[in-house]
């Protein structure tokens, strides 16, 4: 029986605006090292058939189930990798959890299979990689056996932040390496009185919102207290369509679904007093260095301090400053007799906080959407799964952007309404069609699309093609693209 890794990755990280957005959420930044979390979450499993044979798990590409508007973003990162998921299932809108992860189930059996799924959130990190190894090889052996598993952790503080699992009697089972407890329940977020006494108690875990258990036995455990979910996930997934590297979802068949998490919708009903089941939740105490990263604080625990306390990255510095996290992605930031500060600079938006008004960010986000601002929906710099662009200058009826195309990638062939286009290139080659014609420029070369025209820009180089757009005319929005042809199916965008 194999281990399918479930990936879930509809978060939309706004706690750790600016630098976390709508579009850019924290799953796909370099929070905690060279490589993303997502890429982190994929990365965490190497290893885990060569140090735990005894269980011959037969690991499987991992499955992911995102955001629609994120599918680029996946497919590039984990092509950065070097890995090919299983698959990648969209969501054309969030419905939380416990729908995303019948998604998944659904996908692991469409062959016939019925694998183990281990079932992890894209956004969290974690410390000890073979100690999680470890607890996944105990807990593939219980799923094995038929037991939903999950991963309380051993908490350090007494955090109001997190729910909490209550682990009973120890649940003994031969081969496991690490311990193992029936589940007792959950409870939500304490107060901090409350949350003293779970640390001193010791019978209770933060709520990790990773899980493992056999596809089939999620599939069953779903109709059963959630038929409504079950129904309308098992239409929209029966009307799914492949979309190149994708498998696209019926909008409003799935848009039917309710909304819950895998906790409310079954985990909570499985383990509630006089619930009798044959099925048996199954705790595994785990500590490992484990955080959900979900405010600017956490980041600052998990990064690596200096002698004062403080978190630096990029061009910062610091005097007579003690305990905080000053990012600097664009300019250079300076602090001065400042403690427990949390300064987060973007080319668009300068975030200062206090660290204990870090769960507080989110007053920024609603501000933003009020106003209707782009900030918390993307950066400066917007990617494409041709590469990126960027807004370097704008006026009355004009707008500079700086583009960079990936070898042997090409934007839409495309005409606008309200706009001329005048491009310069700065470095690599483009393969350029404007109207009838066809033609190929290079660096330090230009060529001007008119109002009207029909266009498309190509990279045929093996580097990529920078170049400078100067975008004129009376209305400048990026809704005034008509697509005619589009290697990445965006027409109905």
């Amino acid at each position: 029986m194999s281990l399918q890794p479930v990936i879930l990755s509809g978060g939309s990280g706004t706690r750790l605006w600016p630098l976390s957005r709508e579009t850019y959420p924290k799953q796909f930044l370099p929070l905690t090292s060279e490589y993303t979390m997502l890429q982190e979450t994929v990365r965490r499993l190497e290893g885990l058939d060569a140090e735990h044979p005894r269980h011959a798990m037969g690991q499987s590409a991992p499955l992911v189930i995102c955001n629609d508007a994120h599918r680029f973003l996946v497919a590039e990162q984990m092509r950065i990798i070097g890995v090919e998921p299983a698959a990648i299932v969209l969501e054309p809108k969030g419905r939380n959890t416990a729908p995303a992860l019948t998604l998944a189930a659904l996908a692991a059996t469409r062959s016939g299979e019925d694998p183990v799924m281990l079932v992890m959130p894209a956004d969290h990190t974690i410390r000890d990689e073979p100690g999680f190894r470890s607890a996944v090889a105990d807990a593939y052996l219980l799923a094995r056996e038929g037991a939903v598993v999950t991963f309380g952790i051993v908490p350090s503080k007494p955090e109001t932040g997190y729910g909490y699992l209550r682990q009973g009697r120890v649940y003994q089972v031969e081969g496991l390496v690490g311990r193992a407890h029936v589940l007792d329940g959950f409870v939500e977020k304490p107060d901090a009185e409350t949350a003293q006494a779970y640390l001193a108690g010791g019978d209770h875990l933060w709520n990790s919102g990773i899980f493992v258990l056999k596809a089939s036995l999620w599939l069953g455990l779903i109709e059963r207290f959630r038929p409504d979910i079950a129904q309308a996930v098992s239409r929209a997934f029966a009307a799914a369509t492949e979309d190149g590297d994708f498998l696209r979802l019926d909008a409003e068949l799935f848009g039917a679904s309710p909304s819950d998490s895998i906790d409310y919708a079954v985990m909570e009903r499985l383990c509630a007093p006089g619930e009798e089941s044959e099925t048996p939740a199954v705790v595994i105490p785990l500590d490992v260095g484990w955080s959900d990263v979900g405010a600017w604080s956490a980041l600052w625990e998990v990064r690596q301090q200096d002698a004062a306390g403080n978190v630096l990255d990029g061009d910062a510095f610091v005097h007579d400053a003690h305990n905080n996290l000053l990012l600097a992605n664009h300019r250079m930031v300076a602090a001065i007799g400042v403690d427990d500060l949390i300064l987060v600079e973007t080319p668009d938006a300068v975030l200062v906080a206090s660290k204990e008004s870090a769960q507080d960010v989110k007053t920024v986000i609603q501000f933003l959407q009020r106003q209707q601002r782009h900030e918390y929906l993307h950066h400066q710099r917007v990617h494409r799964p041709w590469g990126s662009y960027e807004s370097i200058g704008q006026g009355s009826r004009y707008q500079v952007k700086r583009l960079t195309v990936k070898p042997g990638e090409s934007l839409s062939l495309q005409m606008h309404h309200h706009r001329a286009e005048h491009w310069i290139v700065v470095s690599g080659t483009a393969r350029v069609t404007c109207g009838d014609e066809t033609f190929l420029l290079t660096e330090n070369q230009s060529t001007y699309i008119p109002v009207g025209a029909t266009h498309r820009l190509e990279n045929p180089g093996s580097i990529p093609l920078e170049l400078v757009e100067v975008q004129s005319g009376s209305y400048l929005g990026e809704d005034d693209i008509v697509r005619f042809e589009d290697r990445y199916n965006r027409g109905h965008e």
